[in-house]
C-alpha cells in the first residue's frame, strides 16, 4: 500500500510540475491588480543609485532583499532537484524561500529528501509547509512539528486550498473547525506560524480572523497568477469538473487588493505578497501596498526545472539578480533609498 501511496503522490506532483509548465494555468479574466497601480515619477530623487539598500530581515535572519521563493514542489527526486537549485540561489541572492506541501514527507518518510535543502540554503529562512485542511485528516501539531524539524525550518505556513481541493481528483474538503485547529499548532510548534493562499487571496476580514488564533505572518498568494483550478482541470478525467472548472478561471481576491484588504486590517501583520508577480516592479508595488516580503513562484519555475542542474542555477541567479535591479530600480524612480522609505511612499497611484 506505501508502495502504491508513494507512485500516486509522485505522479500527482510530477503532474502539477508538468501542468504548470507547459499548459496555460493563469487564471482567464482576472488580473493581479498591479496593472492599475503606477508609481508617480520622481525626477529628482536625491539619491545615488549605488546607495539604494535592500537589505531587509525576516524570521530573524538579514536577507540580500525582501524577496521569497515562493511554495511550490516536492516530493519527487525531480521536485527535489528543482528545490535544492531555487535553495541554492536563494542561499547566493540572499533570498528567503518556501517549500512545497511536506504531506508526502510526513505520511512517507522516505519522500522527505526532496524537502531537505538546508545544506543549500545554511543561512537564509526556510518555511515549512503543510496543508491546513490535514489538520481535519489526521495531521496535528505532532505532524507540523516533524515538518518543521525535517526541513529544519525557520517558519511554518499553513497553506488554504479549498477551492483546489474541491477539483483535484483525490481532494479533501473538509474545511469545518479549521480556526480552533490552527491555534492549536499556533501555539504548539517551535516556530512562526504562517498562513498562505495558494492563489485565490485572502481578504481582511479572514485575516484579522486568523490573526485571532495566533498565525504570526499571512501571505496573500492572490488571484491573477496560476489558477489551480485551472491546473486541476487538467488532471482530471471527470467531464463535469473539467467543465466546471471554467466557470472558476477568473474566480478570487486580485493580489494588490488581498495586500491592501490585509494590511488595511491588520497594520502591524507581517505580509508576504504573492501571486502572478512577474518582476521587480511587482514586487515595488506589493512593498509600497505595505507587504513585508514579495513571493515570486511559477515565473521561476521554468529555469529550476532544467535538465542540466549547473545551467539551471546559473539561469536562476540571473533571473533573481534581474527581479532586484528592476526593484531597484523603481526605488530609484520614486527616490527610496531603503525598503522602509518604499513602504511609506506616497507615489503609488490607482490609474
Amino acid at each position: 500500500m506505501a508502495v502504491e501511496q508513494q507512485e500516486a503522490t509522485a505522479r500527482r506532483k510530477g503532474e502539477h510540475i508538468r501542468i504548470c509548465l507547459q499548459e496555460k494555468v493563469n487564471g482567464v479574466g482576472i488580473e493581479t491588480g498591479f496593472e492599475r497601480l503606477r508609481f508617480k515619477h520622481n525626477a529628482m530623487p536625491e539619491l545615488s543609485f549605488r546607495s539604494i539598500s535592500l537589505e531587509t530581515e525576516w524570521f530573524g535572519k538579514k536577507l540580500g532583499a525582501p524577496l521569497l521563493v515562493s511554495s511550490m514542489t516536492g516530493g519527487t527526486d525531480e521536485a527535489g532537484a528543482i528545490n535544492r537549485r531555487l535553495a541554492i540561489a536563494a542561499e547566493e541572492r540572499g533570498w528567503a524561500i518556501g517549500l512545497g506541501s511536506m504531506r508526502a514527507a510526513i505520511e512517507q518518510e522516505e519522500l522527505a529528501a526532496s524537502f531537505k535543502i538546508r545544506k543549500e540554503a545554511p543561512t537564509v529562512p526556510v518555511i515549512a509547509n503543510i496543508g491546513a485542511v490535514q489538520l481535519n485528516y489526521g495531521f496535528g501539531p505532532e505532524a507540523c512539528q516533524r515538518a518543521v524539524d525535517l526541513s529544519e525550518a525557520d517558519a511554518l505556513v499553513l497553506h488554504l486550498n479549498s477551492m483546489q481541493e474541491v477539483f483535484q481528483p483525490e481532494g479533501d474538503t473538509d474545511f469545518s473547525h479549521l480556526y480552533a485547529r490552527i491555534e492549536q499548532v499556533c501555539r504548539s510548534v517551535s516556530v512562526p506560524v504562517g498562513i498562505k493562499e495558494v492563489g485565490w487571496g485572502i481578504d481582511g476580514e479572514t485575516a484579522s480572523a486568523l490573526a485571532g488564533v495566533g498565525v504570526a505572518f499571512i501571505d496573500a498568494a492572490g488571484a491573477g497568477g496560476t489558477s489551480w483550478s485551472q491546473v486541476e482541470k487538467f488532471r482530471s478525467k471527470d467531464m463535469m469538473r473539467r467543465e466546471a472548472a471554467e466557470a472558476f478561471a477568473d474566480w478570487g481576491i486580485p493580489t494588490a487588493l488581498s495586500i491592501a484588504e490585509i494590511r488595511s486590517a491588520l497594520p502591524s501583520m507581517k505580509l508576504v505578497a504573492s501571486g502572478g508577480l512577474q518582476h521587480g516592479v511587482d514586487a515595488a508595488k506589493s512593498l509600497a501596498l505595505g507587504a513585508n516580503m514579495a513571493g515570486f513562484g511559477r515565473v521561476l519555475l521554468p529555469k529550476a526545472a532544467g535538465g542540466n542542474s549547473e545551467v539551471s542555477v546559473r539561469e536562476l541567479l540571473e533571473q533573481f539578480e534581474r527581479i532586484e535591479f528592476e526593484l531597484r530600480t523603481a526605488m530609484f524612480g520614486i527616490g527610496a533609498g531603503t525598503i522602509e522609505e518604499l513602504r511609506n511612499t506616497n507615489r503609488l497611484i490607482a490609474i
